[in-house]
């Protein structure tokens, strides 16, 4: 904004407007003789302009004074005195005074309105960084409060509650000005006092803090809804899963053991064995559904206890594969009696395996078999669950995570969509990673990594949520 001149310059042009003349004087003066008196007096002129352009009008002005004085004693005829003898000199003279005051308040003038033009796009420039700021969240009040104190050059600025009195732009002793920043606060500034055209730009300044704080406000009312928002999106999300998913292993269940019971139907051995591994098929299911489910809201909740200790992927792998569905699609595995034990739970990982190869099975082709395979990396080893499947688009990687969510399903008829999400999360409580890749020649392969169990760790850790 508009500043008052530095004292340095407001001293600095009224010295030019005596010394600039005299020193000039003195060079004609060893050239006397060489310039007339026409181009002594462009040479004043000229001085007392670059005058104007130090110091302003009121130092030209005294400037050209000097240097009128200074060409009547020196250069006009006869020399040394003051008096002037020829007419045309005398109107030469006058004239001279006159131009040299006349361009004088011209420069000065077109100086002036150049600094307000600067002044104004710096303002404009200053005012619009400041509301992009405020409208992208890049910068909080108290940044704001110091460009607001560095602009105006004070010692300090600060936000205090507002009295009903202060309405308006105050000024008080001790270079202190107060300016409302919205209903609710005042702007203080201490160190200098302001002019009457600073108070606009500094109550424009006041105006994007108050946008600041309503801003700020309005973001920690958004942060604290939005856990609220999620755990009802998450509630609702289980809810219209659960419609289908607990209800259909319940219903078969309940079927099978209602056909059992009933005495109106004479079953052979044979149907009654089948009636029985229904109920038990269902029953399973509907205790992996619950288990899952759980686990997941330990996850979320960091109260999952574990039980890290070396494990071998090639004692987990077949309690794995022991809770699959019946398939047409094989499952085969290679490297894993090789490979060095894990750090892990061995419950987790065995729910972290069977979920992966269930996944890897679902979208497999009839009779494409699905391959287990484990390397070392380092001191981590590296468990690849592989399949020929339709694959995974790379703006999908992120997705298959989130709970609940099962890409290319419409309705709820294939599962919860926990797999996935949880095999992640207990990768990560015990160490891991679980990341997916690409197969070659078409597929998704899921990597987990654990690491190496060069030592036994203590049991009984609880995962707090951080992997």
């Amino acid at each position: 904004p508009g500043r008052q001149l530095p004292h340095a310059r407001r001293v600095a042009g009224p010295l030019a407007g005596l010394a600039l003349p005299l020193l000039l004087t003195a060079v004609l003066a060893n050239t006397r003789g060489s310039l007339n008196l026409t181009s002594e007096a462009l040479l004043f002129l000229v001085a007392v302009i670059g005058v104007a352009c130090l110091g302003g009008v009121v130092s030209a002005l005294l400037a050209s004074l000097t240097a009128s004085l200074l060409l009547n004693y020196y250069f006009i005829p006869p020399s040394g005195q003051f008096t002037i003898t020829e007419p045309n000199n005398a109107l030469a003279l006058a004239v001279f005074v006159v131009v040299a005051v006349t361009v004088a308040a011209l420069v000065d003038r077109s100086l002036r309105l150049a600094r307000r033009a600067a002044s104004a796009t710096a303002e404009a420039e200053t005012l619009s960084s400041m509301a992009g700021n405020i409208l992208r969240g890049d910068q909080a009040v108290s940044m704001l409060l110091e460009r607001t104190r560095e602009t105006f050059g004070m010692e300090s600025a600060e936000l205090v509650p507002r009295s009903d009195q202060e309405t308006e732009v105050l000024e008080g002793h001790d270079g202190l000005v107060k300016v409302p920043a919205g209903p609710d606060r005042v702007l203080v500034l201490r160190g200098r006092s302001l002019p009457a055209s600073e108070h606009r730009v500094l109550t424009a300044f006041a105006a994007h803090l108050a946008a600041a704080l309503d801003h700020a406000r309005l973001a920690e009312a958004a942060a604290e809804v939005e856990p609220v928002k999620a755990a009802d999106r998450m509630r609702t999300a289980l809810l219209a899963a659960v419609s289908h998913d607990l209800r259909t292993p319940l219903a078969a269940g309940r079927a099978a053991i209602s056909s059992l019971r009933s005495t109106d139907v004479d079953f052979s051995a044979a149907e009654r064995d089948e009636l029985l591994a229904t109920a038990d098929e269902a029953l399973v299911k509907l205790n992996r559904l619950v288990d899952n489910l759980l686990d997941m809201s330990r996850l979320r909740a960091g109260a999952l206890t574990l039980h890290l200790q070396p494990t071998a992927f090639a004692d987990v792998l077949p309690l794995a594969l022991d809770t699959l569905p019946a398939t047409s699609v094989p499952v085969e595995s290679q490297g894993l009696t090789e490979i060095c034990d894990v750090l892990a739970d061995p419950p987790l990982l065995e729910r972290v395996i069977a979920n992966l190869v269930t996944n890897a099975v679902r979208h497999s082709p009839p009779r494409r078999r699905v391959l287990i395979s484990a390397s070392a990396l380092g001191s981590r080893v590296e468990l690849r669950v592989i399949d020929r499947g339709p694959g995974l688009r790379p703006e999908d990687r992120d997705r298959i995570f989130v709970p609940f969510q099962r890409l290319g399903d419409n309705d709820n008829t294939t599962g919860l969509g926990l797999g996935l999400a949880l095999s992640r999360g207990l990768a990560e409580a015990m160490g891991g990673t679980l990341t997916p890749e690409d197969t070659p020649g078409g597929g998704l392969t899921m990597v987990l990594s654990l690491r190496a169990a060069a030592a036994e760790e203590p049991a009984g850790l609880t995962y707090d949520g951080r992997a």
